[in-house]
């Protein structure tokens, strides 16, 4: 029996037999609309799907990114990276109706397969060190790092082109961090930077991304339908900004914050280059 089963064109099932045969890992073959043209056993298995549902269709599932929020489908997200010529690796969860959550780590590539333009997606099972693993998270505070960040607000300009929704982006800069720990110590400074990190994360939406973009500074990414970041800014600028007891002291963090927000036509890096420039002022 085939450890592939194809969609349509039956003379791909000997190539990938050959290609995937003994692989652990999930493994999906989709054109550039999204659909599925061949998968294998542990796919499914990791999915917690029924492997004819992938490859017909059948859509009586989600995919969520891991804070819950609805993350584009299949079709967009193959696009992309069609479209880029650049991997794309992200975590998701397949939510289905009283269902447990199947969460999975997903590679996307782009291929060539008999001269047409593929897209292969390698599955993982998540366990907890992945995104450490992949330093995807940041150590010292357990936010996103700067490649997750990168990640996340792509997939909110895509989510925003399709939906006709706005993507802003936050920076909140911590100023004299480097005097603080000059006076403190860098573990005080370690202590400050930690309690900003769960300050932003618990004070936010569970919708909206906090992460850590570099030593000393934070982002967050959020989705709205209409109006400004300023609202989201200034939220961000007061949780983070209440007083932190120090020893004996309490110290007012210095924060500098900024923030773009676009319908979604903007790159990831004309954002960030905007939202730097814009702190810097």
């Amino acid at each position: 029996m085939s450890v592939l089963e194809v969609a349509a064109p039956s003379q791909l099932a000997p190539v990938w037999d050959e290609l995937i045969s003994g692989l652990t890992v999930g493994v999906l073959l989709t054109d550039e609309r999204g659909q599925v043209l061949a998968t294998n056993d542990v796919a499914a298995e990791l999915m917690q799907l029924v492997k004819s549902d992938l490859l017909t269709g059948t859509r009586g599932w989600q995919v969520r990114d891991d804070t819950g929020a609805p993350m584009p489908d299949w079709a967009e997200l193959a696009g992309q990276v069609l479209r880029a010529g650049s991997p794309l690796s992200i975590p998701m969860v397949i939510a289905r109706p009283g269902q447990p959550l199947s969460r999975i780590w997903a590679d996307y590539h782009a291929v060539q397969v008999q001269g047409r333009s593929r897209v292969l997606m390698l599955l993982q099972s998540v366990h907890t060190d992945v995104s450490h693993s992949r330093g995807l998270l940041d150590p010292l505070t357990g936010l996103p790092g700067r490649v997750l960040l990168l990640d996340r607000l792509e997939q909110s300009l895509v989510r925003a082109r399709s939906r006709g929704t706005l993507s802003t982006l936050v920076l909140i800069d911590v100023q004299r961090l480097a005097a603080f720990n000059a006076e403190h110590g860098f573990d005080r400074g370690d202590d400050l930077l930690t309690t900003l990190a769960g300050r932003l994360r618990e004070g936010l939406s569970d919708e909206h991304t906090v992460a850590r973009y570099g030593g000393d500074e934070f982002a967050v990414v959020a989705e709205h339908p209409n109006g400004t970041g300023e609202e989201i800014a200034e939220q961000a600028r007061e949780v983070a900004g209440w007083p932190v007891r120090i020893g004996r002291k309490r110290v007012r963090p210095g924060l500098r914050v900024s923030w773009v927000t676009t319908d979604g036509q903007a790159s990831v890096h004309s954002v960030l280059a905007r939202a730097e420039q814009q702190l810097q002022h």
